[in-house]
């Protein structure tokens, strides 16, 4: 199973973002997909989750409201569009892959294969 994050780059507040994580060698289905950052001298945390089988998401409170995360089944892609952003939100963003029944979305422990990391960086 391998993950690919792209899409990164630098914008100015309140400007947007598209990240798209392609997987292959696995079944989405029996999946879900996370999005995590982690900012200079910061601990990684959980951004979105997105379940393979029926889409349903979850979101950290500092991005409710202006990321989405979705997905294209077909493809095995996740997207993960970023609007409002915030300087905050700057941070090296990574994807990854755990079982669907994962109980807390938001941990490290839940994923299993994660693919390297997409620089976002905001300017104020």
């Amino acid at each position: 199973l391998q993950l690919q994050a792209s899409g990164g780059g630098s914008v100015q507040a309140g400007g947007s973002l598209r990240l798209s994580c392609t997987a292959s060698g696995f079944t989405f289905d029996s999946y879900a997909i996370g999005w995590f950052r982690q900012a200079p001298g910061k601990e990684r945390e959980g951004v979105s989750r997105i379940r393979g089988s029926n889409g349903r998401t979850n979101y950290a409170d500092s991005v409710k409201g202006r990321f989405t995360i979705s997905s294209d089944n077909a493809k095995i892609t996740v997207y993960l569009e970023m609007r409002s952003l915030k300087p905050e939100d700057t941070a090296v963003y990574y994807c990854a892959a755990g079982g669907a029944g994962m109980v807390h979305w938001d941990l490290e422990s839940e994923y299993d294969y994660w693919g390297q990391g997409t620089q976002v960086t905001v300017s104020s």
